[in-house]
């Protein structure tokens, strides 16, 4: 009997010859990651049982991307105590606010979260790591558990396989095969449970270069999907070991590993879609939300806030303005990327179209921080989720869309299918500048 790629790595770690679905582990991991809204409380739950140090602090990473625009003295004031935390617990990587981005993007894109490794992390956007073929493991505040002593007991998760056929249409973006699966497993049309599962994807993926891996990796988050592992593959695997400052160790589940369930996806059928207002697995194909006004757009977030969709949201709004009555937040994943959407001139279109560029992190996702909407106001956003008061008011109405429905809605004022928008952008090259 062979392995799942997430049951060889959890036998790497916890030091065993081979590990299986349902084993309890303890495993060592390469990293642990801890995100600014919670290192006050993983630190005063600390420091209240006299423990002042923590275990490897060469392993831990801190960032700040969460709350990058201190829109508060509260917020501050949390600042100034991570700081000052991360001097005390001799955090050497800690990326503060503009020092990296998104926690969930800029590791990968700096070669810090690689293909076969293992991490902890407080945040349940950890499965981003998936899109390298790494595992990043959610563990809330049991992260200060980890911080103390190492490690914490992990049961091996099952694995669910999911094969992507063919290629996407004209249009349609990575985002848009997650708002597609949630919707499939929210209608009961495959017998499937993702609760505290790992999604594994194969099939065609050599046409997904890193930021649609990123945004496969997004949406079976809000489906409690335990993790995410797209295996890396051709130009991706090359790019890993380009940045890579430490050996790459890459894992493969085995052809006769034990899936819990099997299941595809003909890429081709799919449609632009967009997420009506609570939750994710209420995705319909765009046209059926076509037509209903918006007020607030936000691209970004660490679903959709690599380069690659940036760009596709620029190609969309290049020679146009969004719609009066509307506020566009574009939202970089990292610095690196806010640097390039300056350097090859598309902060510019930004600029032009009428869009607001806010500093690298989480943006408005971010419980609305920064970009909040006002009561009944109608948003469409790439968000990670869409429940009720998440951007604010809970009269708010919050659809999801990739970011190519985003800018083409900001442009109309209205949802509109980005497809509508071919006229004037080639779309199909679009994509596939977006996949290569």
């Amino acid at each position: 009997m062979g392995y799942t790629a997430i049951e060889k790595v959890m036998a790497r770690t916890s030091g065993q010859a081979g590990v299986v679905a349902g084993d309890l582990v303890y495993p060592e991991p390469d990293m642990v990651m801890i995100h600014d809204g919670l290192v006050r409380e993983a630190k005063g739950e600390l420091d209240r049982i006299g423990i002042g140090r923590v275990a490897a602090p060469e392993k831990v990473m801190m960032v700040s991307d969460h709350d990058v625009v201190y829109g508060s003295a509260r917020a501050a004031e949390r600042g100034a105590f991570n700081r000052a935390a991360a001097r005390e617990w001799q955090i050497a990587n800690f990326y503060d606010a503009g020092r990296g981005g998104h926690g969930h993007i800029f590791p990968m894109e700096q070669g810090k979260v690689l293909p076969g490794m293992f991490y902890f992390d407080n945040d349940t956007h950890a499965t981003n790591a998936g899109a390298v073929g790494a595992f990043g493991l959610r563990v809330g505040n049991e992260i200060s558990r980890v911080l103390a002593t190492g490690t914490t007991w992990v049961e091996v998760p099952k694995t669910v396989r999911l094969e992507l056929r063919g290629r996407l249409g004209d249009g349609v973006h990575a985002r848009d095969i997650g708002f597609y699966l949630a919707r499939i497993v929210k209608a009961g049309l495959w017998d499937v449970d993702l609760d505290y599962r790992v999604l594994e994807y194969a099939g065609d993926l050599d046409a997904f270069g890193l930021g649609a891996r990123v945004a496969l990796c997004s949406t079976p988050t809000e489906m409690r999907a335990g993790a995410v592992y797209v295996p890396p593959t051709g130009a991706l695997l090359a790019d890993c070991r380009t940045l890579a400052a430490r050996p790459l160790a890459p894992v493969y589940s085995d052809d006769d590993a034990v899936f819990e369930s099997r299941h595809s996806i003909a890429l081709g059928d799919i449609a632009p879609q967009v997420c009506l207002p609570g939750n994710v697995g209420n995705a319909v194909d765009v046209g059926s939300a076509a037509g209903t006004p918006v007020s607030h757009a936000f691209i970004g977030s660490c679903g959709s806030g690599m380069y690659d969709d940036l760009a596709a949201a620029a190609s969309v709004l290049k020679g146009r303005r969004i719609a009066d009555g509307v506020r566009l937040f574009i939202v970089p994943g990292s610095e690196a990327s806010t640097r390039r959407l300056l350097g090859d001139g598309l902060m510019q279109v930004f600029l032009d179209a009428g869009a607001m560029l806010l500093p690298a992190g989480c943006g408005p996702c971010n419980d609305a921080v920064v970009g909040p909407v006002a009561a009944g106001e109608v948003s469409i956003s790439a968000a990670t989720n869409n429940n009720a008061g998440r951007f604010g008011p809970t009269s708010a109405r919050l659809f999801l869309g990739g970011p190519l429905a985003g800018a083409a809605s900001a442009v109309t004022g209205c949802i509109t299918d980005p497809r509508e928008m071919t006229a004037d952008t080639p779309l199909t090259r679009l994509a596939e500048a977006a996949y290569a």
